[in-house]
């Protein structure tokens, strides 16, 4: 399964970047984030930073652990996990036009063990409108933010 949601933002690339770059204070800009705990910190960069976060699902609190493979500023940044038999790929990215940005998020989910395989098939297209919901979410929490700092 891949989602893409993008959002306009009345900034430029590097206000984008400074607030979806800032993975440790994302709890106090993205609502769905229940809670966040920083496990390894790059000495440079973002790319080798890991972190769990909480969010409620399903109307249980699900951890997941995650972390940045590839980041290039004020451009994009790809987010890895694997859980539940599953990898999950997350792409932020930035478009700069003229007096604003275009923040896309792509969200691509890989089932690898026969358990995720057959939860993938019988629970998609619920999976497929929450994730849709969750992305357009947290990308209009990050719009409010960035656009608040104006």
């Amino acid at each position: 399964m891949t989602l893409s949601e993008e959002i306009q933002i009345h900034a430029n690339k590097e206000a984008v970047w400074a607030v979806i770059s800032d993975i440790k204070n994302a709890q106090q800009t993205v609502s769905g984030i229940q809670s966040l705990e920083i496990l390894e910190k790059p000495v440079h960069g973002l790319v080798g930073l890991k972190w769990k976060e909480s969010r409620k699902m399903f109307g249980k609190i699900a951890f997941e652990t995650m972390w940045i493979t590839e980041a290039v500023e004020n451009k994009c940044y790809k987010v890895e996990a694997v859980s539940h038999g599953s990898e999950y790929l997350s792409t932020v990215t930035i478009q700069e036009d003229n007096e604003h940005c275009i923040l896309r998020m792509t969200f691509k989910t890989t089932p690898f063990s026969t358990g995720a395989k057959v939860m993938s098939g019988i629970m998609s297209g619920l999976l497929k409108k929450l994730m849709k919901k969750l992305i357009k979410q947290d990308l209009q929490d990050l719009k409010s933010a960035i656009e608040a700092k104006g």
